[in-house]
């Protein structure tokens, strides 16, 4: 059995949606922000959730890493392209790009104190932020035209990794008309029910 240590609005969201598409049994602790102990130090040096705790003890970071294991691991759940599959390419460029550019930018503008020494320098560093949001997305919602999912004929892992990125954007309200193709693809995982699910306990967008 897995182990999920996480907390609401987190990257954890995806990996929650992974092990549920999966089928497969977790347990989920829920990590307060605050001072960590010293064994939730022990599995996450950087006191950060995720956290999956694997069937043999081992303990796995990082939310996109997680994520493709959990697709290799559940091949019957179909959360990725097939290792063989020309679509494999795409979800595992589009899964870094969105860990490395669309998530951290999200982390320099809710932790912009971590990215400069410069007490007055936080609000420049939101501003940047925003704008390596704005140009990531750009490249998504491109990416998108004409298809109805980022990867393959189907709904992945990338299209909810995408759709938690998205609603932590500080100004969420101009998905809708910047990236029109994003919002679609927004939309119809609104309506999916294990998404709507999950946002009835994280809160991510309006009801």
């Amino acid at each position: 059995m897995y182990k999920l240590y996480t907390r609401a609005n987190t990257g954890g969201v995806v990996v929650e949606a992974a092990l549920i598409l999966a089928g497969a049994p977790f347990d989920q602790i829920d990590v307060p922000k605050g001072r960590p102990d010293q064994a939730f130090l022990d599995i996450s040096p950087l006191n950060q959730v995720p956290v999956l705790i694997l069937p043999d003890g081992s303990s796995m970071t990082e939310s996109a890493a997680i994520c493709i294991l959990l697709a290799e691991r559940h091949p019957e759940a179909n959360l990725a392209p097939a290792a063989n599959s020309p679509d494999r390419a795409d979800f595992l460029r589009w899964m870094t790009f969105m860990s490395s550019v669309i998530y951290q930018a999200d982390l320099r503008f809710f932790y912009a104190h971590r990215y400069t020494a410069d007490p007055g320098g936080v609000d420049a560093v939101k501003q940047a932020a925003i704008s390596e949001l704005d140009r990531g997305l750009a490249i998504l919602d491109a990416a998108l035209e004409g298809r109805d999912w980022l990867v393959g004929d189907q709904l992945s892992l990338a299209d909810i990794y995408l759709v938690m990125l998205v609603a932590w954007h500080p100004e969420v309200g101009k998905v809708r008309t910047a990236w029109p193709n994003i919002e679609r693809l927004w939309a119809k995982l609104r309506e999916h029910q294990v998404m709507r699910k999950l946002n009835a306990s994280h809160a991510m967008w309006p009801a």
